[in-house]
Formats: structure tokens, C-alpha cells, sequence
């Protein structure tokens, strides 16, 4: 892959691991909740759960996705329901003094399922399949792809588990961590407006051109596609 190739990944990668989301905005929310250690496994699960999904799309699960808009959309509500029941598990948290051994972080196993109905997710995993994978070399490209994931992806989403962490201790007086569990719950709600904002276009929209055209202009489609989809 070309250097400009992989400076261009190691930002898209920078970008979608390192803005607000869904895992990001739990990320804070489980720091300041249950502390950076505690919240480990949930880090660990975020990074697996990505891994399985690039797996799974390099595998075939992204043609699938692409002619079935029922499967699309019922990962869409799923994810939704699931965010608005984690916002208002946010809501009912009582301050650290008062429960100080209710405050769990999402499990390695549940933070990896969750990847599967978290739409952000699902965007930056399929944009950067079709985007950065070379069809002529699609092992060495999927592998860094997957790689960088890891190695650019990890220290961004743990460093807002570390914002929420340096958060507790100013958090447990009065009930400043439970307005703080407030608003968590209303950017992670929030945080559902790119998924239903956007309105899917119809795969047929997308023609493959009879002449070949240049890579870079074969992935923009892709790309547009993909993120239209999601």
C-alpha cells in the first residue's frame, strides 16, 4: 500500500475511533462511573468486537448487508432500543456513596456483541473494508487494515475512559455524578441521530461502470454507498 494510502487510513481510523460515539460516550460514563481498571474489559471488548466484524465483512457479511435493507434497518432499531435502555440505566445510577458496588461497566463479552448493533461500528467498519482493502492484495491490506484498527484505535477510546476516570473523584460529592449520568444519557441518545438522519439509498442507485475506471474513484462509490447505507 502506498504511503499517502496509509496515512490516509491511519487517519480515518483516528477519526472514527477518536470522535463521540456510542462507545466512546459509554467509555466516559463507565470511567467515571467504575474507574479505568474496572472498565478494562470493556475497553478490550470494544477492540475485539471490531475485530470479529472486519473478520465477518471480509468474509462475505458486507455483500449481504448490501442486498438485504430489512437486516439493515433491524440493526438500526436494535441498536437504537439498546442505547435508549443504556441511557436510562444512566439515569437511574445513584451517586457513588450511595451504591458504590453497582457501578459495573459493561462486560468484555457484552462490550464485544454491542459492536454488532452500534451503528457507528458498523460504518466505520464496512467504510474501511471497501475503502482501504486491495482486491489484488487483500490479505496484506485487510491485516493492516485490522491492524491499525488496534494500534490507533486502542490508546484514542481508552483515553476517554481515562477522561471519565480523572472525572470520579470530583464526582462523588452531592449529586454531581448523577447530573453527570444525565447528560451521559442524553448525548448517548443523542448519539442515534446519524443513524436515522441519514436515509438509505437503494443499492441499485450504484451501477458499476462498463469501462474500468480508476481505483481511487471505484472506493469513493463504495464509500458513498456504505456510508448511506448506515
Amino acid at each position: 500500500m502506498p504511503m499517502e494510502q496509509i496515512f490516509a487510513l491511519v487517519g480515518f481510523v483516528a477519526v472514527m475511533t477518536g470522535t463521540p460515539g456510542p462507545n466512546n460516550l459509554m467509555l466516559v460514563s463507565s470511567g467515571a462511573n467504575a474507574g479505568f481498571i474496572r472498565s478494562l474489559p470493556h475497553i478490550l471488548g470494544i477492540v475485539i468486537g471490531c475485530q470479529i466484524m472486519l473478520l465477518c465483512i471480509a468474509l462475505g457479511l458486507g455483500q449481504l448487508l448490501s442486498h438485504s435493507p430489512s437486516l439493515v434497518n433491524g440493526l438500526r432499531i436494535t441498536g437504537a432500543l439498546y442505547l435508549l435502555w443504556l441511557a436510562w440505566q444512566l439515569v437511574r445510577n445513584r451517586s457513588l456513596q450511595d451504591h458504590p458496588q453497582q457501578q459495573q461497566p459493561l462486560t468484555f463479552i457484552q462490550a464485544a456483541l454491542f459492536q454488532w448493533i452500534n451503528p457507528k461500528a458498523w460504518m466505520m467498519t464496512l467504510t474501511g473494508v471497501a475503502t482501504f482493502t486491495q482486491p489484488h492484495n487483500f490479505t496484506p491490506s485487510m491485516l493492516l487494515l485490522a491492524g491499525t484498527f488496534v494500534v490507533v484505535g486502542l490508546p484514542l477510546i481508552s483515553s476517554w475512559n481515562l477522561f471519565g476516570a480523572a472525572l470520579k473523584n470530583g464526582l462523588k460529592k452531592g449529586k454531581r455524578l448523577r447530573y453527570f449520568n444525565r447528560v451521559m444519557a442524553v448525548l448517548l441518545v443523542a448519539s442515534l441521530y446519524p443513524t436515522f438522519g441519514i436515509q438509505p439509498s437503494q443499492a441499485s442507485e450504484v451501477q458499476p461502470s462498463s469501462s474500468p475506471a480508476p481505483q481511487p474513484e471505484r472506493k469513493r462509490d463504495k464509500l458513498e454507498w456504505w456510508m448511506s447505507v448506515m
